[in-house]
């Protein structure tokens, strides 16, 4: 039986082949990608020390990293040439159509109509 470190070895993608595959347009978009990733990862530790360790919230940091995440959002949105209204409106119908009424119920967030 093969073990997990030699199915990883074995399967994931050789990062010589994705940087030459790659062209600035990918580049961007992953750095935007990542960017997000980080700053929202940024933002949820200020949310988990006033959470969990019963911090002050430290709204100057949370503005700072919201800030940040719009920064990569836009940067995303315009790498893929979308605007951030576009997104808004597709967003909206979603909701729309999993949120009959515009009620919130667990039921709906669990079903997810708009999947269907």
């Amino acid at each position: 039986m093969i073990n997990h470190s030699e199915m990883v070895r074995a399967l994931a993608k050789n990062g010589e082949i994705i940087a030459q595959e790659i062209d600035g347009d990918d580049a961007h978009l992953m750095h935007m990608a990542v960017g997000v990733s980080g700053e929202a990862g940024e933002l949820l530790d200020a949310i988990k020390k006033k959470v969990i360790y019963r911090k002050p919230l430290n709204m100057e940091n949370v503005l700072e990293e919201l800030g940040d995440i719009e920064f990569y959002m836009e940067g995303l949105r315009q790498g893929i040439g979308v605007t951030r209204d576009e997104c808004l409106a597709a967003n909206i119908a979603k909701l729309g159509k999993r949120y009959e009424g515009m009620q919130y119920t667990d039921k709906a967030a669990q079903v997810r109509a708009d999947k269907a």
